[in-house]
């Protein structure tokens, strides 16, 4: 019997939102995203709120969305609570709790609307960065984590090419400026699409490692900015820091799709590493 369905990818799988008997959403946190000890990636928890967003928007794309992390979710069941605010033929207003178990984890306001393929009007260029094959490979350099330090699954799941001028910190040299470029997709070979923005636009390892501080930095408030469906193939995606002190760490990050063009934004507020 011939089969005709199509495998959802892993990041798909990993996000997917379902309708529960009651009429509420659920999903089911993947732990395979985590970025190490179990704690999941900040940008996959947000994709599964955008998708939430999404199904309960007339629009279909997320564009604006400004989360608040309050807790740590599990791996494991979680339910997503839209409340719908005002909506027009242009963009819809939402608010979205992912709650687990334990609570409520994020609390997140989103803006959806329907992305087109105009052309900028004016861009800042992307930066020159070697071609993918002359970068760095995360997972292929596994190894070069420290003895009995597992390996963040995110790591293996989004497939990410550090430019070598901003990977010293995993050599032992960190340059000293908070700056990490690299190219990014999903391993699986999953083309890029809004959804996908979301997560990489908190993808990178902390711009605290380039000052050679190799600590967790959980995100506290995220802002992420959709700008354009990008094209297939590789993103570039560079995080920058302006200032790092009193425990505190400020991240932005631009991402370009395979053509050049800017297609997402974002910027956050973490507790730096100890």
């Amino acid at each position: 019997m011939p089969q005709n369905d199509v495998p959802l990818s892993e990041f798909d799988a990993a996000t997917a939102v379902h309708r529960a008997e009651g009429g509420g959403l659920v999903t089911v946190l993947d732990p395979g995203w985590d970025v190490g000890g179990g704690i999941l990636n900040g940008g996959y928890l947000l994709s599964v709120v955008a998708r939430a967003a999404v199904l309960e928007s007339p629009h279909a794309h997320p564009v604006a969305l400004s989360a608040s992390y309050l807790r740590a979710p599990a791996a494991g069941p979680a339910a997503l609570t839209v409340v719908p605010g005002p909506a027009g033929r242009t963009l819809a207003h939402s608010h979205v709790t992912l709650a687990d178990a334990g609570g409520p984890a994020l609390s997140v306001n989103v803006t959806t609307a329907t992305l087109g393929d105009d052309e900028s009007v004016w861009s800042e260029p992307m930066p020159e960065v070697p071609p993918v094959e002359e970068c760095f490979s995360v997972a292929e350099h596994r190894e070069l984590a420290p003895p009995g330090v597992q390996v963040p699954g995110l790591s293996l799941r989004v497939d990410t090419r550090l430019d070598i001028a901003t990977a010293g910190w995993a050599f032992g040299q960190p340059s000293g400026e908070p700056v990490l470029r690299a190219w990014m997709r999903f391993s699986d070979g999953r083309e890029p699409d809004p959804l996908a923005l979301v997560t990489f636009a908190d993808a990178l390892p902390p711009t605290s490692f380039s000052l050679g501080n190799l600590g967790w930095a959980p995100t506290v408030q995220l802002q992420v900015l959709v700008r354009a469906l990008p094209a297939p193939g590789w993103c570039l995606v560079e995080a920058t820091s302006s200032e790092i002190a009193g425990g505190w760490v400020d991240e932005d990050y631009r991402i370009w799709d395979s053509t050049g063009r800017l297609v997402a934004q974002s910027r956050q507020l973490a507790r730096a590493p100890r």
